[in-house]
C-alpha cells in the first residue's frame, strides 16, 4: 500500500499543531509522521541511526502532503536525547501539543544467556524513553496550561508473552502500566494518555523474517484475520486517538493486530 495515495485529511482539529514522534525514520513512526503531515501538523522527526538523505525524503513527503517537518538526530533512552528533541520542536514551532514515544527495538535471545548491557538498552529505549519523553511533554503542557496528547506506540506482547525477547516483553507491559498510571494521574489537567499495541505487520525490521515463506506462513495462521497488517493501519488508529473524536478516550491501549491477541487456537469453537 503506498502511504502517498492513502493518506488525506480527516481532522482538521489536528491542522497547525505540533507532534513529536520518536523513533520516525521508518515503520509504524514513519507511517504515522506522514499520517500527521497529510493532517496539516507540524512535525518533529526523530532517528538516531537512520541514514540523513532517507530523513530527508521524510520530510520531503510530509511537506509535500501540507505539512512542515523538522528532523533531530538523538537517543531517546538519555535525558539529554529527549530534551534535545523538545528544544526542537519548540526551535522550530514555538510550542508542542502531541509527543509519540514510537522508538523502540528488540534483542533476541535465551534470556539466561542475554547480557546485562543489551537488557538494559532495551529498557532504556523501549520503557525509559517513554518515561522521559511523556515527562518532558507533560512539564510544558502544565507549564503552559493546556491540553495535551501523549500516544505510546507499545506492542501484543504488553499481554502476550514472547520467549527469547524477555526484554522487549518486559518492556512493553511497563509501557501498558506505566499508560493507564499517568493517564489517571493527569487526566484532570486535559492531558490524554493512551498507548497502541500493534501485531505483525509489513515492516523494515520485520522484512527479513517474512521473507521466509515458512516463517510468514507461521505468523499469518496465529493471525485470526489470516493476513499481516501494515503500519498504515496503526497510523490511522494513532491520528485517530490524537484528534478531537477521541476527546472522552483516555488511558486506553489499542490493539491493532488482526485479532491475535484474542486466543486464536479457539477460532471454531475448539477447545
Amino acid at each position: 500500500m503506498d502511504m502517498a495515495d492513502y493518506f488525506t485529511t480527516r481532522y482538521p482539529d489536528l491542522h497547525g499543531k505540533t507532534a513529536v514522534v520518536t523513533g520516525s525514520s521508518s515503520g509504524i513512526g514513519e507511517a504515522i509522521a506522514r499520517h500527521m503531515g497529510s493532517e496539516g501538523m507540524n512535525v518533529v522527526i526523530n532517528y538516531y541511526t537512520a541514514d540523513d538523505r532517507a530523513i530527508q525524503g521524510i520530510i520531503y513527503l510530509i511537506e509535500e502532503s501540507g505539512g512542515h517537518a523538522v528532523a533531530v538526530k538523538a537517543d531517546v533512552g538519555t535525558e539529554e536525547g529527549v530534551q534535545a528533541i523538545y528544544d526542537k520542536a519548540i526551535e522550530a514551532f514555538g510550542d508542542l501539543d502531541v509527543w509519540v514515544n514510537n522508538a523502540g527495538f528488540e534483542i533476541q535471545g535465551d534470556t539466561h544467556t542475554v547480557e546485562y548491557k543489551d537488557w538494559q538498552r532495551v529498557i532504556h529505549v523501549d520503557l525509559d524513553g517513554v518515561f522521559l519523553g511523556t515527562k518532558i511533554a507533560i512539564n510544558h503542557f502544565i507549564k503552559h496550561n493546556k491540553p495535551g496528547n501523549i500516544l505510546n506506540t507499545s506492542s501484543i506482547h504488553d499481554v502476550i508473552p514472547w520467549p527469547t525477547y524477555a526484554s522487549y516483553s518486559t518492556a512493553k507491559a511497563g509501557v501498558l502500566m506505566f499508560t493507564k498510571t499517568t493517564a489517571l494521574e493527569y487526566a484532570d489537567r486535559g492531558i490524554r494518555i493512551n498507548a497502541i499495541s500493534p501485531g505483525a505487520l509489513e515492516t523494515p525490521i520485520n522484512a527479513e523474517r517474512f521473507a521466509d515463506p515458512a516463517v510468514r506462513k507461521d505468523t499469518t495462521d496465529m493471525i485470526p484475520m489470516k493476513k499481516i497488517g501494515d503500519p498504515i493501519d496503526v497510523a490511522n488508529a494513532a491520528v485517530w486517538l490524537i484528534s478531537s473524536e477521541a476527546s472522552y478516550i483516555t488511558g486506553t491501549t489499542l490493539y491493532i493486530d488482526g485479532g491475535i491477541t484474542l486466543y486464536n487456537e479457539f477460532q471454531g469453537g475448539r477447545g
